[in-house]
């Protein structure tokens, strides 16, 4: 069997792996990054790029008070007490300085805004320049790797860990070249690190076998992952005596669409403008039914508990309010612009005179600062009366899997006795901790950065 040596190994090229690999050979570390497809970035090169940080000067410019008590207790709270505090703490307390670090060190620009998502009691979301994505940042850091001489391992696929006769992981055993959709004909490889292995592999919201097991009413529900999504890395670590974790948590996103497969574009017309400046409503009665800022599991089973999909509408102010191009929702036709809301209701087949109701309600809440649903009212919100008013069926996906590797606050890998695995490190969606039952918009960059930045760091030791 071929051997490769180095000091560092990491495993899986998202933000967690990245951000392991950058503090790794910022320390004059040999490190190696394993990558299963043919192409960096897995779920993080389609993830809109949102990071959350408290006590920015972004939020001061904008008269936002804010702290990172107050995130540690919004993350608390939208995970039901399941996370781990300690991590909670930690990347609440370090949430603004990699937030820093992405633009002064990464190079990555953010819109002169501060937005807010559900669950979070105050405006700390920054979304990047130009365009949703987290095309930049997985940009900024492949960048800065190269110039490191990081070696990266594509079409890798690990399927065990090794470790030594004192339990100790020394490395994985690869198999090379893989190839998702087929079968191939590979060699076998043994990776050896020196120092310690981060296995930061993302989760496992596309194993339809894993999280239908997992949670039955999965069973015809999509996911907004990538298809190599599989989580087989979870089963390896557990072979060798890893503990898994809140694995039932399997968060559904609620501003998905059921006219279109994956992440696609509806989204981020339901995360960004529907839910913030629009409304939901049942289209049966014609009605909002939920508050749209709360927090992503709440409002997913509200629309859950419709029994089809809803309509989500807001109009042109609010389209307009961001700069968010809906070009390639509209040419999909997952997004549709009508020029009344009489024919929108009539498109979706929605009780005209109901419907007018609800948005004169919304209205004049919005315009009095008290929504009928207790409603966050951003102070950028304006009533809906301009058209063209814009609508999309909305449909919640599996988006993220909280539940994973049990891991410390230095991201070591805990065994079924809560004793750390020694050289094996785990952050980003493969551990589970920080975000217990429920996790808040944009709160998975930050966790994969500075988790990412501790695996990294403690592996290298």
């Amino acid at each position: 069997m071929k051997e490769e040596i180095c000091d560092v190994l990491v495993i899986g090229t998202g933000f967690a792996g990245l951000s392991a690999a950058y503090v790794a050979a910022n320390r004059g570390l040999e490190v190696f990054v394993l990558e299963k497809m043919g192409t960096p970035g897995g779920n993080s090169r389609i993830s809109d790029g949102g990071i959350a940080a408290p006590n920015t000067d972004l939020q001061k410019k904008n008269g936002i008070e804010d702290s990172p008590a107050l995130m540690a207790e919004d993350m608390l709270k939208a995970g039901k007490g399941r996370n781990d505090s300690a991590l909670v703490n930690i990347v609440a307390q370090n949430a603004k300085d990699v937030f820093t670090w992405t633009r002064e060190t990464l190079g990555v620009e953010y819109e002169d805004r501060v937005d807010l998502f559900g669950g979070h009691s105050a405006p700390r979301s920054y979304a990047p320049k130009g365009t949703l994505s987290g095309r930049p940042l997985l940009q900024g850091l492949l960048k800065r790797l190269k110039r490191n001489n990081v070696r990266f391992f594509y079409k890798t696929y690990v399927q065990a860990f090794v470790q030594d006769e004192r339990k100790r992981v020394v490395g994985v055993e690869a198999l090379y070249p893989y190839h998702f959709t087929k079968e191939v004909e590979t060699s076998k490889i043994f990776f050896r690190a020196r120092k310690g292995v981060a296995l930061c592999s993302g989760g496992f919201g596309a194993d339809k076998t894993l999280k239908t097991s997992l949670d039955a009413k999965l069973q015809n529900i999509s996911t907004t992952n990538k298809p190599s999504s599989t989580g087989e890395l979870l089963k390896a670590a557990q072979k060798i005596g890893a503990k898994l974790q809140d694995m039932d948590c399997i968060q559904l996103a609620p501003w998905a669409s059921p006219d279109e497969n994956g992440m696609g574009a509806g989204p981020l017309f339901g995360d960004y403008i529907v839910l913030p400046y629009g409304i939901v409503v049942d289209r049966k009665t014609g009605k909002r039914f939920t508050d749209e800022l709360a927090d992503r599991d709440t409002v997913a089973q509200a629309i859950l508990d419709r029994k089809e999909p809803t309509i989500g509408i807001a109009d042109d102010q609010a389209v307009k309010r961001d700069g968010l191009s809906l070009e390639k929702a509209l040419k999909k036709q997952v997004v549709r612009a009508f020029d009344s809301v009489e024919t929108l209701a009539k498109h979706y087949n929605v009780d005209y005179g109901s419907l007018a109701k609800t948005i004169e309600i919304t209205n004049q809440g919005i315009k009095n600062g008290k929504d009928a649903f207790k409603k966050s009212l951003s102070k950028r919100a304006t009533p809906i009366e301009v058209a063209p008013f814009y609508a999309m069926r909305m449909w919640p996906k599996v988006h993220h899997t909280m539940g994973g590797l049990a891991i410390d606050t230095k991201a070591r890998v805990l065994d079924k006795q809560n004793t750390p695995i020694e050289g094996l490190f785990a952050a980003g969606e493969a551990a589970a901790g920080v975000h217990g039952a429920g996790r808040l918009g944009s709160c998975a960059i930050t966790d994969c950065l500075v988790m990412g930045r501790v695996a990294g760091k403690n592996a290298s030791l």
